[in-house]
């Protein structure tokens, strides 16, 4: 159960500033929570074809920050077609 919690707390923080970074804003709480947990994995896949590899909060709130901006990016890419 600690680690679902932590991966919705992971993951509305990084949802929330990939939001932020990428022009628009966020997509509300719920969706932002997705999309940062499924950019923790999208991230750990990046980052492990780099060799790299991140631990504790700090890292897991990069990493899936990363995979959910990669996301997002996807996303708007695939909306204007």
């Amino acid at each position: 159960m600690e680690g679902l919690i932590y991966a919705i707390v992971v993951g509305l923080i990084a949802g929330w500033l990939a939001g932020q970074v990428m022009k628009g804003g966020g997509y509300g709480v719920l969706v932002d929570i997705i999309l940062g947990i499924l950019g923790g994995i999208v991230g750990r896949w990046v980052f492990g074809l780099l060799g790299l590899h991140a631990g504790g909060m700090i890292g897991s709130i990069v990493v899936s920050f990363v995979g959910a901006v990669i996301l997002v990016w996807i996303t708007r890419l695939v909306k204007k077609k």
